[in-house]
Order: C-alpha cells, then structure tokens, then sequence
C-alpha cells in the first residue's frame, strides 16, 4: 500500500463488559501486533499505529453502518499492546436493543475503522499498518481476534473499598471501577454491593426542585384556577407555583431549564499524556523497578578480542528503584431528599460525578508535573524568546538522548509559553510556530488545539505548568520511556450516613508518576 494512500479496515474483538443499567460498554478495541483478518485480508497494527484525533467525536456505530449511531466513545486507553475504550449507549430503542443483546452476548464484538496513512506489505500478504487515524468503532457479532485478553473494566458485585467498611452511623458501601479519560463526560457505572442502599441514577436530562407549571399564559392560569376549584390537584399545584412568584409573573414568562451546564474545569491530563502509561500492580504500597543506569550501575562491556586473547569481561551491577504508591480522593455529600426527589431529572448528580471526576484528573495532573519538578535534569538556562525556546528545544532533546539513550518525542508547555510560541515571528513578521511550508517549518501550534508541534516535538499544553512564559519549570522536554504514570482504575463509592440522611459520594484511585531516568525530562530554565 502506497504512503498517503488510504483505506477504511475493519478490526472486532469481544468486550469485556455491557452494564445496561449505566449504558456503557466497555473491552478490547484493536490488539497491536497480531494479525487480523480484515475486510482488506490479514493485518497486523504496529504498536502505537493508531492515532486518536478526538475522543468525543468517535462514535459506535452498529454494525459499520453510518447511518445507525448507538453511542459515542467516553475514553480510551492506549499502551504497548492494545487501545481499549468504554462508550455510553444512547437511550433510544435502537441503542437499547444493541445494549441489551451485548449483555446477553449475542453481539459480542467490537470492531474498530481505520483510515489508513501509511503501511507496507509482508511477503505472506499480510498488511502492516504503520500509521492510521480512528474514524468509528461498531459492535458487531464476531471477533477477529480469538486471542485478545480484557482488561477489567465493571466490578463484580459485592467488590467494596476495604477502607471504606460501614461503621455505626454508615450504611453499606457500594464501589465500582469508573474510565478515566483525557475528557470525561458521562457519569460512572455503578454496581450495587448491598441491596438496601438506594441506586443513584442518572438518566434524564434537567434537574429543578420546583414544578415545572404548564401555565405560560392568562388563558392557561386561568383555566387550571377553575380546574382547581373543581378538585384537580395538578391543577391546584400548578396554580400555587404560579401564586409563589406573582411578583415577576414568571408564570407568564416562564423560566426556561437548559441542558448547557457551565464550568471551567475542563483542562484534561497533558502531562500524563505526554508519559509512557502502565497499570498499577494490584497490592503494596510501594513499587520498585529494576534498573541499569551508568555510570551508578556497570553494564557488560564488548571490545575487539585478539586470537586466543582475553575476552572482555565485566560484570553487571544493577538496582531498584523504589517509588511510594499515593492515594488520589475527593468526595461530597448529598442530602437523601436531593437524591430521591431528583431520580428523574438528575443535572446535579451528572455534573457532580462529573466534576469529582475532573477533580481526580486535575490532581493526578499536577502530580505529574511536581514529579517532573522533583526528579527532572535543570536545563541550560536561554532567554525568554523565541531564540530561546528553540535553544531549549533543540540543545535538551539532543540531551535527553544523550542521557537515556531514548528519543525526546514530546514538550509540556504551560499557558504562558503557549501564548508566547504562536506569538514569535521570522525577520518578515511571519509566525513561526503556527505556519507550515513553504514559508516556515518550525512547528505548528494554534489556539484552538492542546496538542501542537514544536521542532518535531509533540507539544501538550498544561494548564497546571508554569503559566509565566521564561519562568523556571513553564516547559519540559520529555523522552517518554523516561517516565512513567502507574495508574490504577479508578473508583467511584457512596455511604449513606443514618444519622443525618446524608450520602457521601467519592472517587478515588491510586497512581505513581514515576521518573524511572531523570535526564529524560529536561526542565526549563531562564536566563
């Protein structure tokens, strides 16, 4: 297959989970590095090969057909061996039908479309794709990987949070693993571990504690005043809502409930984006991690041997590294009343999840960065402009190589160094960094993206960086295989709490960003 030539393939595997009452879907989107048999015959995805252009753009379609949408992809997670992903289903007919036969295992496969940019063939015929952009993935009947392995997404019912047992004043505990994804938007699946606790559930779209009153005029209020005196308790409930606020007649002009929730939360996860990602292991509160690292540690050594001379022989010495395992929490408490009286219109409980989630994202985040901070290598110090950051760029990528025998791939730029770059111009008054060839080819970074390039360098923009463009630690280059985030799933558990009516709802999860060669990441420095 030529390069830049492109072509839609076809990939399936088996989920792993379809929780109906949460209307999500979750398991194995593509393997990298086995062969399927595809709508073009056998192919094999190189590690890495697949890019993701926007999460919330990737719908599920049923069976490839474009036409038949039954969900948008909530996250995914991509590592050496596989992207995995979870998606809600819509709450039409159709998307019901599909969720309910994917629980029953009837359609039990997920299939990934690809475009295609650029691959080569084997002499067997097999396809290998070296690079690829995901256009869609379809639940579909049958996987083309009989071998793919899953990864655990829905908690088994009964699992609960050791630390969290009930006490005197708390009823049961419920947990259940949750997606954390770049941008999260959709509340997390819960499994119930105790029958006797009410189910949370988030489905309709708007939440007030008011009536939402029919009357939207004179004619109307006046109608349901004479319906009321006949003994028609709606109408006596609508007429008394209308009486509460006679002061603004906002009967008559009636207040509109909207589905738009505002926030500014929403800043995702660059820095760890930007690091090599593994899962955390299971149990320990630390995690150490075999290491070779020279001149601290000795490798084996290969010189030119004479005839019947002495073989070269030195001995190998390594070491661990050991790194402490943090927990991430945040709760908040609901009175029962909310939570019963919003069943049907739960706003508040979507946002809150939502907003705990981003809240998990947000300090795991900034964890990343104060690893960066802790255990990065200073760099030379350069000015603060653009000559400078060229400098940076290119003097600590080459350093970062040098130092760990990887390759610089990315750069965390907080928000003032990110305003600064689509500043800089060329002699002629030319941008540098937001202008592609013929002109200039130093890069390309816009405003509307969180993702640029600068010289070759992916460029993750990072709201928890250094804001002040020139300061200390507003930039660092980034050899990804210098660093990575051991990451558990995270956990969403709620506990009534007797005494008060009240419900505690938390997320938590637990995470090491591990700085495993500290001159993998370079950390700016001013002049």
């Amino acid at each position: 297959m030529e390069v830049g030539q492109t072509l839609i393939l076809n990939f399936s595997s088996e989920i792993e989970a379809a929780d109906v009452e949460r209307r999500i879907i979750a398991g194995i989107v593509v393997p990298f590095n086995k062969v399927g048999y595809t709508s073009v015959g056998p192919v094999v995805f190189e590690s890495g090969s697949i890019k993701i252009e926007d999460t919330a753009k990737i719908k599920l379609l049923a069976q490839h057909d474009p036409t038949n949408p039954i969900g948008r992809a909530q996250s995914f997670q991509t590592n050496s061996e596989m992207i995995t992903g979870s998606f809600k289903i819509s709450n039409s007919a159709t998307g019901q039908d599909f969720l309910i036969r994917a629980s029953e295992g009837l359609i039990a496969s997920l299939s990934i479309g690809v475009e295609v940019i650029a691959s080569k063939p084997s002499k067997d015929g097999t396809l290998y794709v070296q690079s690829a952009v995901m256009r869609e993935v379809s639940l579909v009947e049958s996987p083309a990987f009989s071998d793919a392995v899953v990864t655990k997404v829905a908690a088994s019912e009964g699992e609960v949070a050791e630390e969290n047992q009930p006490t005197e004043s708390e009823s049961e505990v419920t947990t259940a693993p949750i997606e954390t994804p770049v941008e999260a938007t959709e509340e997390a699946p819960v499994v119930e571990a105790a029958a006797a606790r009410p189910t949370v559930k988030a489905t309709a779209p708007y939440i007030t504690s008011s009536v939402r009153t029919p009357i939207h005029s004179m004619g109307a209020y006046a109608l349901h005043s004479i319906k009321a005196k006949l003994g028609d308790e709606d109408s006596a409930l609508y007429v008394r809502a209308a009486n509460d606020s006679t002061s603004t007649n906002p009967a008559f002009n009636p207040t509109q409930y909207l589905t738009e929730f505002i926030s500014n939360t929403n800043f995702g996860r660059a820095a760890v984006d930007a690091c090599q990602k593994a899962v955390l292991p299971s149990s320990g509160f630390t995690i150490n991690v075999p290491s070779l690292i020279t001149p601290t540690q000795t490798a084996p050594t290969v010189a030119v041997a004479t005839e019947a001379g002495t073989i070269s022989n030195t001995g190998m010495t390594s070491a661990y590294q050991s790194f402490t395992v943090s927990k991430y929490a945040g709760q908040q408490t609901v009175s029962l009343e909310l939570i019963d009286r919003s069943s049907d219109n739960p706003l508040f409980m979507d946002q809150l999840m939502i907003q705990l989630e981003r809240a998990y994202l947000k300090a795991t985040d900034a964890a990343v960065i104060q690893a960066f901070i802790d255990n990065g290598t200073a760099a030379t110090a350069t000015a603060n402009t653009a000559a400078g950051l060229i400098s940076f760029l290119s003097t600590e990528s080459a350093a970062a190589y040098a130092g760990t025998s990887y390759f610089a791939k990315n750069v965390v730029i907080g928000s003032g160094t990110w305003a600064a770059a689509m500043g800089y111009q060329d002699t002629t008054g030319r941008p540098l960094f937001n202008t592609t060839t013929p002109w200039n080819s130093a890069g390309q970074i816009g405003n509307s993206s969180i993702k640029g390039n600068l010289l070759g360098l992916d460029a993750y923009v990072d709201v928890y960086a250094a804001s002040t463009a020139g300061a200390d630690n507003s930039a660092f280059v980034i050899a990804p295989e210098a660093v990575t985030v051991f990451e558990s799933p995270t956990a969403m558990f709620s506990v009534n709490i007797v005494n008060t009516g009240q419900v505690n709802l938390a997320v938590y999860g637990y995470m090491v960003p591990a700085v495993l060669q500290a001159k993998g990441v370079r950390k700016y420095k001013t002049a």
